[in-house]
């Protein structure tokens, strides 16, 4: 009744919405490089939309093909009619992806030239999106812990930068950096919110 009300009056609606999605196998590592080259393509575009966009797009195309390795998901979200709460629900989402175990490379570790080249298979790798937009888009504002919801939850986020109506966009994934690994114990314990596809 107050969404009918808001909508009549004129009143922007915002959503706020936020994914998780964990692939697993000997075989997800290339979405690592994905993950890692958007990544670098924000910090060089210096957060500009756009360039965060067509960054999501590569991402959620990349997730479409590597469906057989999808084994957890889960989502949530909320509406505001105010812009000022949705963008505080975004910089608290936002804060809480950035602390989870492994989702924020280490800048202060030197890498030293007399090591060894020895790099563990990643077998775990989670992936948290976090985006506002404006309007409703049924497929975002529903549960997407199973297969075929997923698919057309990530389809959605990619209409949304074609639309233009994505007004943040952000990606933590884990590990982040080359050579962390994900153990299952540690899923368990900093990504507790994961339902089994």
């Amino acid at each position: 009744m107050r969404d009918s009300f808001n909508r009549m009056i004129g009143r922007t609606r915002y959503v706020v919405f936020r994914l998780f999605l964990h692939l697993g196998g000997g075989e997800v590592a290339p979405v690592l490089g994905v993950l890692n080259s958007s990544a670098r393509d924000a910090i060089d575009a210096d957060g500009e939309l756009e360039v965060l966009g067509e960054g999501l797009v590569e991402i959620c195309e990349t997730l479409l093909r590597y469906d057989e390795y999808w084994l957890s998901a889960s989502n949530q979200g909320d509406i505001f009619w105010d812009e000022g709460e949705a963008a505080g629900y975004v910089d608290e989402l936002f804060t809480d992806s950035a602390q989870r175990f492994l989702s924020q490379p280490d800048g202060s570790s030197a890498s030293g030239f007399d090591e060894p080249l020895s790099v563990p298979v990643t077998r775990n790798v989670v992936v948290m999106i976090t985006v506002a937009y404006e309007g409703e888009v049924p497929d975002l504002e529903t549960d997407l812990s199973n297969v075929q919801g997923l698919k057309e939850g990530l389809k959605a986020l990619i209409n949304l930068h074609y639309q233009r109506k994505l007004l943040e966009i952000y990606v933590h994934f884990a590990p982040a950096q080359l050579g962390d690994e994900l153990t299952s114990d540690q899923m368990l314990q900093h990504y507790p919110e994961l339902i089994p596809l």
